[in-house]
């Protein structure tokens, strides 16, 4: 059976930094490419960020591009996505997805990311 749990929201303040975490398990992780994408109040769920499978070609929204950081572990079958400079317009749901060519898609039940004051 299929594992995506993700990690490591909370509350920051503007400015502030947060790294979360996907964990997975039960498919060929390396197989996939993995993505974050957030879901903020009201609105429709977004492309946050994406990495190829071998850890290569990661893309960005515009939105986050120099601030966030998309990365892989292969061998511990994890992305994290590493946030800084944090606004109140990041806050949102975060998920983590994991697709391939081909091959089921996985998604998490997310993590809530809150940036206050």
């Amino acid at each position: 059976q299929f594992y995506v749990e993700e990690s490591g929201g909370g509350l920051v303040q503007p400015g502030g930094s947060l790294r979360l975490a996907c964990a997975a398990s039960g498919f060929s992780f390396s197989n996939y490419d993995m993505a974050w994408f957030r879901q903020r109040p009201g609105k429709d769920r977004e492309l946050v960020a994406v990495i190829s499978s071998t850890g290569g070609s990661p893309r960005y929204a515009e939105s986050v591009k120099g601030r966030f950081t998309i990365s892989r572990d292969n061998a511990k079958t994890t992305v994290h996505l590493q946030m800084n400079n944090l606004q109140p317009e990041d806050t949102a749901l975060y998920f983590c997805k994991a697709h391939g060519a081909g091959r089921p898609i996985y998604w998490g039940q997310g993590t809530q990311v809150t940036v206050s004051s």
